[in-house]
């Protein structure tokens, strides 16, 4: 049976999806392509230090709202993901070549926020973790999806996707502003979101956290909304 698309693209930070990988035309007009977005400096910096710290979190966005794309709606909330059997289902749409190498990175029972994105109050809504490494995206092959890729081979597949199951909601919603704040403020200070990949790798809609990362944003729960 078919399951909901998850929709990764917005204004709140995500790669742009198209055919090939390639971007789509957005009203972002700041929007980068792909290979400048990975040759920034800062971002350089930021992938480095994802990969020295071997990081097991992750930020995953989808769209919690109706959005036609192809004539196929792609909204796909945690709502719609706790409506699946098991509570249960594959993150497939990802067409950016740096957030399908975090894809492949992935590892069973490793946990990630569920971010909605591209709604009228972006945020982490929830936790979900993985229950299944990486696969061929299936929508890459078919072409009534619209995230049909036609240069891409069943023998040699381009994109990847993962399992992932519902742990939780967040025990208060963490809204993108609250955490822009902490960011802002954590730069001068030296504070574990200085460098998180929501605001330096802003566009990818599949993102690495440190465990310091992890453990600040799961902390907030606890507290007032700044």
């Amino acid at each position: 049976m078919p399951r909901p698309r998850k929709r990764l693209a917005g204004p709140a930070g995500q790669d742009k999806k198209g055919p090939a990988g390639k971007r789509m035309k957005t009203k972002n007009p700041g929007e980068a392509s792909t290979r400048a977005e990975n040759s920034s400096p800062q971002k350089t910096s930021t992938l480095k230090e994802c990969e020295k710290n071997l990081s097991r979190y992750w930020l995953m966005k989808s769209e919690p709202e109706s959005r036609l794309e192809k004539g196929v709606d792609v909204k796909f909330g945690i709502e719609d993901l706790k409506a699946q059997p098991k509570q249960t289902a594959c993150w497939d749409g990802v067409r950016n070549y740096q957030a399908r190498n975090f894809l492949r990175a992935m590892k069973l029972e490793e946990e990630a926020f569920f971010y909605h994105s591209n709604c009228k109050e972006p945020g982490i809504a929830g936790l979900v973790k993985i229950v299944k490494e990486a696969y061929p995206d299936h929508t890459q092959f078919e072409k009534s999806n619209p995230y049909y890729d036609p240069s891409s081979k069943k023998d040699n597949p381009k994109w990847s996707m993962v399992d992932v199951q519902f742990v939780r909601m967040m025990k208060r919603f963490i809204p993108l502003a609250e955490l822009k704040t902490h960011h802002q403020a954590h730069k001068a200070t030296g504070g574990p979101l200085k460098n998180m990949a929501l605001f330096t790798l802003q566009r990818l809609s599949v993102q690495p956290l440190t465990q310091e990362e992890f453990d600040f944003i799961l902390s907030l729960e606890e507290k007032e909304p700044s």
